[in-house]
């Protein structure tokens, strides 16, 4: 792109040119790949991070955990515990008046405990004893009992394997409508012994696979055994807790995606699945199973509640990860998503929502590339409000709508559109520097001319070395046969700072010496009327000098500020060689700098870089002509050898900058020079260099 082409008569970008279009397509092409390659990991921890910020509030809760921990298993013996304990502990439950019991066990063995179990191991002799044990009774049929008079969800679990033909079963809950698309199907159901089957109201799956990265995030409210549809153990606790209340039994209506039990719609995926917003259950809402057992327990409580049982012993083979940990107990889950379909608490990543994440970086990919070639630094603000506004968005949707946004699609699809154009920019300059350097030499008239205009417009050497006390200063420029467009210069802006710069026009011959002219002219202009600071001067320089340059000149240019009554420098590099410092014990190192890409490319906002300089410490800044210079086997003369070179005599500015200029033209021994050589060294003495 160059100035002439791509900008109107006041100096801004009219449409983006076609080469542009097609690079920020390609990234736009790039990125979206990449996106699509990403989620869901890179969506999954964006939530998973909204989640452990903004966890749900349970205060509230209608839901209670009934654990079975080390604490009870002291108290009553190890697991499984005799029938006549769970009938026990169900009985005072639905005394309490809970809604729903849900029982996250399976239990498919009969009671190691019953007493005719006992007796048929160790019958007795006397018959009458044999009798009066088979009274006794079995402890299962005591927890049958217990089941059948109080409102109690079993749970089941879906099985390829070692299961119960789902036909046979029985299943009370009624679900009606189209279900999902992808339901989990299990040919068979692993299911309670037959004694509590034939007594319970309700029956829930205990099934709910991870993500694939090993997470829970959500639950699943239907799914398939056989044929048939049936619930998840928290829809099921849900359906036998609204019975309870009002008397009859709720219909679950089906679609494709969602699930509709009583008044309450809940969004599912294709799977069936509940995307659950976590929380961490407060302890006030989980009590032991023994706690649950004393007689001191107050069971009103558990009035009008959902109360899910479950093993939570060390060794508990229920535990699983979820956002806000890799450890929780997977009756809380359960229970969250009881508490999520009674009271609301899923989260959901509608369609629109999806629609709006690509579309939102589109847009934001045509804002950029609008902006990608204008003189305006809002591309910047643009690209920084993005990256700050929608992951704000993002959360806001999740705090307050439960609503999943991803905000890395659109920031990505944006930025890599943005880098696509920058590239393109970036390599159509360095295209055309390195054709402006291959380009050949002019007539003998147009390289003297050239030669005229650089030298004559340069400092005069002598001036420098009385310049001022504080600062020693010397500088040297040698044009090459084919190049005219390196110059420095130095200027003084008041009694104490001092502007140094030095530059190089990436073109050749007359026209190159022509620019040349014209920038150190709008340079010196620009430097003493700017009331800004260095950044700003440096982009009101730059666009000054966009407006008036050719098809193919660019300029690399370090401008500095030295302020002499504290050593303290300023300095803007765009796209030009790093500064070299000597310090006091005379090591030489370069000054690493941020920079930017050369003025007359592009807008751009450089930034102001600082350099402090002790009393003795020089600086030392060159053009390419010195490392790029070449010997007769085409050899750079490099940075190790400048390096070197600075070492060889210190003594003063002009003995730096001599023993430089020796060194490079003793490397090319006799050959060409193919560029400028341009050096300027000065040495700070101090604020008061007498004393």
């Amino acid at each position: 792109m160059t100035a002439s082409k791509s900008r109107s008569s006041k100096g801004r970008p009219a449409l983006p040119p076609r080469n542009l279009w097609l690079a920020a397509l390609a990234g736009l092409a790039l990125a979206a790949l990449l996106s699509i390659g990403l989620n869901p990991r890179a969506h999954n921890a964006v939530f998973d991070g909204w989640q452990r910020i903004a966890p749900r509030d349970l205060a509230q809760s209608q839901v209670r955990v009934v654990a079975i921990g080390d604490e009870s298993l002291d108290v009553i013996g190890s697991w499984p515990w005799p029938r006549r304990v769970l009938a026990t502990m169900t009985q005072r439950i639905a005394e309490g008046g809970a809604a729903a019991i849900g029982f996250d066990i399976l239990f498919v063995e009969p009671d190691a405990v019953s007493p005719t179990r006992f007796s048929r191991l160790y019958a007795p002799d006397d018959p009458a004893i044999q009798a009066w044990i088979d009274g006794l009774g079995s402890m299962d049929s005591e927890f049958a009992d217990a089941i059948s008079t109080a409102p109690v969800v079993l749970g089941r679990a879906g099985v390829s394997l070692g299961g119960a033909d789902p036909a046979n079963l029985t299943q009370w809950a009624t679900l009606n409508g189209t279900p999902p698309a992808a339901l989990p199907r299990y040919p068979l159901v692993q299911s309670n012994l037959q004694a509590l089957e034939a007594r319970a109201p309700g029956f829930g799956m205990l099934n709910g696979a991870p993500d694939g990265d090993g997470v829970v995030r959500s639950v699943p409210l239907i799914m398939k055994t056989g044929e048939a549809l049936v619930p998840g153990l928290a829809l099921e606790l849900v359906r036998v807790a609204l019975e309870q209340r009002t008397g009859t039994d709720p219909e679950i209506t089906l679609a494709p995606g969602s699930v509709t039990i009583g008044q309450r719609s809940i969004p599912v995926d294709e799977q069936g699945r509940m995307r659950l917003h976590f929380a961490e259950i407060p302890a006030r809402h989980v009590y032991s199973a023994i706690e649950i057992m004393s007689q001191e327990f107050d069971l009103r409580q558990l009035k009008d509640k959902i109360v899910v049982i479950s093993l939570t012993a060390e060794g508990s083979p229920d535990i699983v990860a979820t956002p806000l940990g890799s450890e929780m107990f997977g009756v809380l889950v359960q229970a969250q998503a009881a508490d999520a379909i009674g009271r609301g608490g899923w989260l959901t990543r509608p369609i629109w929502g999806k629609a709006a994440e690509w579309a939102v970086g589109a847009a934001l990919a045509i804002v950029l590339l609008f902006l990608s070639t204008g003189q305006s630094r809002s591309r910047w603000l643009v690209l920084l409000g993005a990256a700050a506004g929608l992951p704000l968005v993002s959360f806001l949707l999740f705090r307050f709508g439960d609503i999943l946004f991803d905000p890395i699609r659109p920031l990505l699809l944006g930025s890599g559109s943005a880098l696509a154009v920058f590239a393109a920019l970036f390599t159509e300059a360095r295209r055309e520097r390195a054709v402006l350097r291959d380009a050949q030499n002019r007539s003998e008239g147009e390289l003297g001319a050239a030669r005229a205009i650089q030298l004559g417009m340069l400092p005069d050497r002598a001036a420098l070395a009385r310049l001022d006390p504080r600062i020693d200063i010397a500088a040297q420029l040698e044009a090459a046969k084919s190049v005219g467009g390196d110059f420095y210069d130095i200027i003084r802006l008041d009694q104490d700072r001092i502007v140094i710069l030095i530059a190089d026009v990436t073109g050749k011959g007359v026209p190159a010496a022509l620019f040349m002219a014209l920038s150190k002219a709008l340079s010196r202009s620009v430097l003493l009327r700017s009331p800004g600071g260095l950044a700003e001067t440096a982009a009101m320089l730059n666009e000054e000098l966009m407006r008036d340059s050719g098809d193919a000149l660019g300029l690399t240019m370090l401008l500095g500020i030295i302020d002499l009554a504290t050593g303290r420098a300023e300095f803007v590099n765009a796209g030009h060689d790093n500064p070299l410092r000597i310090t006091t014990d005379g090591q030489v190192s370069e000054e690493a700098m941020e920079g930017g890409p050369p003025f007359c490319i592009m807008d751009y906002p450089w930034p102001a870089e600082e350099i402090v300089l002790k009393p003795g410490e020089a600086l030392v800044l060159i053009t390419d002509g010195v490392t790029e210079a070449q010997n007769r086997q085409e050899q750079l003369f490099g940075n190790d050898r400048t390096r070197a070179a600075l070492l060889a005599d210190q003594s003063s500015a002009g003995a730096m900058v001599a023993s430089l200029r020796g060194a490079v033209r003793a490397f090319e021994d006799g050959a060409d020079a193919s560029d400028d050589l341009t050096v300027v060294a000065f040495r700070y003495l101090g604020a008061n260099p007498a004393a």
